[in-house]
């Protein structure tokens, strides 16, 4: 049969063996241990819970030739080997190890997908005539993660099944094509379709045990005894079913990039390399008729920390000294967690939010928009002081006074002006809102007038009494029964006028001859 999917399509699997140990001996034994040696050291195996028993959850080679297999209780362990290196087994950093590996992998493709807790998965489809091709580009990446510390295993295929069957069951280094695909997995075990080892225990049971024993066997029997994933797996591995990844971060819509004969440390130069890069996007950006909302700037520092840097602007923006000068309040204000080390290798330059671009004419003065200090304004404080540092009003889906507006952050200059237009929209409100709204309405004391449904003769407030000269209303809301529940009570507001001149936002929560309790008085606001 031949393949239906992944004709172009070029996949590597990356996978890392030992990554608890090597995660460890690049903080005992630095960076360079593997091209050093291993120091003179006991195996080092990683204990964890499982089943209500401490065992080896992960080990290193040494621990490995010593006759140490994952799964044994740590007992058994020290009496196969009474000098072992016993590490309780930490997932979260393993796991931010991995990610930081995978934020390294981005030099070479910007499409990495997680595999599992120990390996990852590049989409090199169109990125290796940029490293010499496809070997250059393997053994360039395996020989850097050797150099940093790091113990892998890759090869390269049209599907992520026969690759990932390549890396770990295969030489490392291999590259397959699409038409070699059952040769190379014929006489893998089963265990390399990805398979559950329950699913493999029970093939080898009847005699399967190869790859190859399954390929030419009526499918149907199969299915009915092993199930629907068996064959799905064998199908995505020789390219018969299509397997999509899922990048762990979005794809930037431009980029630009540049490497370094010498790494650079200074501010100062990574400020010019972020404005040429800067620069080398406008072309893109006017083709689209876009502009930039939000950046990137990645910076690969030599050891393999990769660091990224996100500025936001108000407006679509495109001018290269505008973006160069966000970088410059974002470096300031990163500025004690920036830390260069032997200096950056690689920086990237990537816009990864755009929207239409409008162009305008400049008038007398030489700017085209009145907004435009506003918006350089917003987005030099944003970039200095974070995305929470500036705020804007806005309504919200609530007719209650309270819920009615919230503040959110400043993140389109759109924003600014449209609060504004909705509240002064005729006919939005049937009465005036008061000057200061209370966040929190106040409980007053209020003593009512003859008419049970009117405004109070007179109440007291912060232990002043006020008495009533004018009154209107009431203006009646219902509760929001969605949110506070169907027994919410309904609320009668009074705009009130005491003997002073001072004016007031009082509501009556509730309705007399309503309910076991009586209705409660609150004061929600003050007029100018």
């Amino acid at each position: 049969m031949q393949p239906l999917f992944s004709q172009t399509q070029r996949i590597l699997s990356l996978t890392f063996p030992h990554l608890p140990a090597d995660r460890v001996a690049r903080l005992r034994w630095g960076m360079s241990w593997l091209s050093k040696g291993r120091p003179d050291h006991p195996p080092v195996v990683f204990a964890g819970p499982v089943k209500n028993a401490m065992r080896i959850v992960a080990l290193d080679q040494v621990a490995e030739r010593s006759g140490l297999s994952l799964g044994q209780g740590i007992t058994e362990a020290r009496a196969i080997r009474p000098v072992i290196d016993v590490i309780p087994a930490d997932p979260a950093a393993d796991r931010a190890f991995l990610e930081g590996l995978a934020d390294w992998c981005d030099r070479y493709t910007p499409l990495v997908a997680m595999d599992g807790d120990r390996g990852l998965f590049l989409d090199i489809t169109g990125c290796t005539h940029l490293h010499g091709g496809e070997k250059a580009l393997l053994d360039d990446l395996l020989l850097r993660l050797f150099h940093l510390g790091v113990e892998a295993r890759a090869a390269i295929s049209n599907t992520p099944g026969l690759s990932w069957a390549m890396a770990h069951f295969g030489a490392t280094g291999m590259l397959a094509a699409a038409e070699d695909a059952q040769d190379i997995l014929s006489p893998m075990p089963l265990a390399a379709l990805r398979l559950a080892r329950d699913t493999v225990g029970t093939l080898a049971r009847v005699g399967l045990t190869k790859v190859g024993d399954i390929l030419h066997l009526p499918r149907a029997p199969l299915v009915r005894r092993f199930g629907p994933h068996l064959l799905l797996r064998l199908d995505q591995a020789l390219g018969l079913e299509d397997e999509p990844l899922s990048p762990r971060l979005a794809v930037a819509s431009l980029s630009m990039e540049r490497r370094l004969l010498t790494p650079v440390e200074g501010e100062d130069d990574i400020l010019g390399l972020a404005l040429q890069l800067a620069k080398g996007l406008v072309p893109g950006l006017e083709e689209r008729g876009e502009g930039g909302r939000l950046f990137e700037l990645l910076l690969f520092r030599v050891d393999g920390k990769v660091f990224r840097i996100q500025a936001r602007t108000a407006a679509a923006l495109r001018d290269p000294a505008r973006v160069a000068g966000l970088y410059r309040e974002r470096l300031q204000a990163v500025h004690d967690d920036l830390d260069a080390g032997y200096g950056f290798e690689i920086v990237r330059l990537s816009v990864l939010k755009a929207e239409p671009f409008d162009q305008a004419q400049q008038d007398f003065s030489g700017t085209a928009d009145q907004n435009l200090s506003l918006a350089a304004f917003a987005d030099k404080v944003v970039a200095r002081l974070g995305p929470d540092s500036l705020s804007v009003p806005v309504l919200m889906e609530s007719h209650l006074p309270e819920r009615a507006a919230a503040f959110q952050p400043l993140s389109d200059m759109a924003a600014l002006s449209a609060p504004a237009r909705a509240v002064s929209s005729t006919g939005y409100y049937r009465t005036a809102r008061p000057l200061r709204l209370f966040q929190y309405p106040e409980p007053v004391q209020a003593f009512v007038a003859g008419v049970p449904e009117g405004a109070p003769e007179s109440f007291e407030w912060r232990r002043t009494l006020h008495r009533v000269e004018r009154a209107e209303g009431p203006e009646r809301i219902a509760a929001e029964w969605w949110v506070d529940g169907e027994t919410a009570p309904t609320r009668d507001y009074f705009r009130i006028e005491d003997q002073n001149g001072h004016r007031f936002w009082l509501y009556r929560n509730g309705l007399y001859g309503h309910g076991t309790t009586p209705p409660r008085w609150f004061m929600h606001g003050v007029f100018a």
